[in-house]
């Protein structure tokens, strides 16, 4: 996300930094470049034009001129104007007090709806709530089985819903299966078209007012940029939507539409979708956002990935079994898989301070490779696993025509491992209560 941005910006800010004092031709250049990096990135020319002249305003000001370091002055003042143009705070679902809440989706064909319901549901349950999906789309039959689909692969109860009923009717009759099913919010998945026609808001104008949602979201591709922009303006002027999820911002470089939306419509960005799978959609946090722009990392967003994927309880196990020595090739696997959950590894690592583009593109990071890891160590033997003292040549043999690698293979792993638990064994000799520290529990 946003790589041709941060990449710009970030050659501007060294600029910036590598004067000792600024002056205003110094800022305007600077300014100058940072404009053409959010055209560039395809943010809209009058948002672009406001960001700069308020970033300006504030640069040629006193809190600038006269601090110590001018340039990280700058960067911060671009922090802060960075996010609030993108909407300043995270804008949760509103789903009332009523005993049922209900999303409307609502979007282009083809922008993600149904995959995004499905991802709704898994967030909502991971909030506490007893999601109900409800296929509307009765123009596309797949649409209503990709649903189901998924809807049984998440144990999340679905309508059964079928070509020939009325749009409005599935959402009524959902309504009532949903209380029987002791579920508490409604997730519509309604029909898209190819592009923006009177039947189809017709339509979307027909269940609003039959169903009197709690939130309407709309739905919309990322990669389209400021059509993206343009297509929420018109929904949003028949049916007063409540917020956007942007998807597929994961293959999308630039960005525009997730930095212009907000500025444009006046209604927020409330979740961007990252990759296919259903966990794969983040709420959005425009500060946040804006210092993973500038390279500032996100710690807050890896540190909340991180508790959801480890178990409290193991992490204590796993520190004793560190402060002991006796961390496995299992325990290795089990650790690696736990990091895995939390989503690909160079995402995950972008969103730690320091680490720049540049960083990543050199370390070259395959997800592959914990397969490949994972492989290895199932083909080993339980007591292998216990002690990789005992594995010698014949062993190494085996366990890589098992896994389907080469022995170099087996010996890289072997050779990783040993290292890390000669850094462990450094930390016991009185690091650990740093390390400590550093864990989220």
């Amino acid at each position: 996300m946003f790589e041709n941005l941060s990449d710009r910006l970030d050659s501007v800010f060294k600029k910036l930094k590598g004067h000792g004092t600024l002056n205003e031709k110094n800022i305007d250049d600077g300014l100058k470049q940072v404009r053409m990096a959010l055209l560039e990135a395809d943010v809209n020319y009058k948002v672009a034009k406001n960001v700069i002249s308020d970033i300006k305003t504030r640069a040629l000001g006193q809190e600038v001129m006269e601090s110590l370091t001018p340039g990280q002055q700058v960067i911060k003042i671009v922090n802060e104007e960075f996010t609030k143009m993108m909407g300043s705070s995270h804008q949760e679902l509103n789903l009332g007090k009523s005993a049922m809440g209900s999303i409307m989706l609502v979007g282009l064909q083809g922008s993600g709806k149904t995959t995004t319901a499905g991802k709704l549901a898994r967030y909502l349950r991971k909030e506490g709530r007893k999601p109900y999906l409800v296929p509307v789309d009765v123009y596309r039959p797949a649409a209503i089985d990709q649903l189901t689909k998924l809807g049984k692969q998440m144990d999340v109860p679905v309508f059964p819903s079928t070509t020939e009923m009325k749009p409005l009717k599935i959402c009524q009759d959902a309504q009532l299966a949903a209380r029987e099913a002791g579920c508490d919010t409604l997730l519509l998945d309604t029909a898209g078209r190819l592009h923006l026609d009177n039947e189809l808001m017709a339509e979307l104008e027909g269940i609003k007012t039959g169903i009197n949602p709690s939130e309407i979201l709309l739905v919309a591709d990322a990669m389209t940029g400021q059509d993206a922009v343009n297509i929420a303006g018109e929904f949003d002027k028949r049916l007063d939507i409540d917020g956007f999820v942007l998807t597929k911002m994961d293959g999308d470089a630039r960005g525009g539409a997730a930095l212009s939306i907000k500025a444009v419509t006046g209604k927020p960005l409330k979740f961007i979708g990252v990759g296919e799978k259903t966990t794969a959609l983040e709420p959005f946090h425009p500060d946040r956002m804006a210092s993973r722009i500038l390279g500032m990392g996100d710690t807050l967003s890896f540190i909340e990935k991180a508790q959801e994927a480890v178990d409290v309880k193991e992490a204590k196990a796993l520190e004793q079994k560190l402060r002991k020595n006796a961390f496995t090739l299992e325990d290795f696997k089990n650790q690696m898989q736990s990091v895995r959950k939390m989503g690909s590894i160079q995402d995950l690592l972008g969103m730690l301070p320091g680490v720049n583009k540049k960083m990543l593109k050199d370390l070259n990071i395959s997800d592959r490779e914990f397969v490949r890891i994972e492989a290895i160590i199932n083909s080993m033997t339980p007591q292998e696993r216990a002690n990789h003292g005992i594995i010698k040549s014949s062993r190494k043999k085996r366990i890589a025509a098992g896994s389907g690698t080469t022995v170099q293979d087996v010996n890289k792993l072997l050779k990783s491992y040993t290292q890390s638990m000669k850094m462990v064994k450094k930390f016991n000799k009185g690091g650990m209560r740093s390390l400590r520290g550093m864990l989220p529990f």
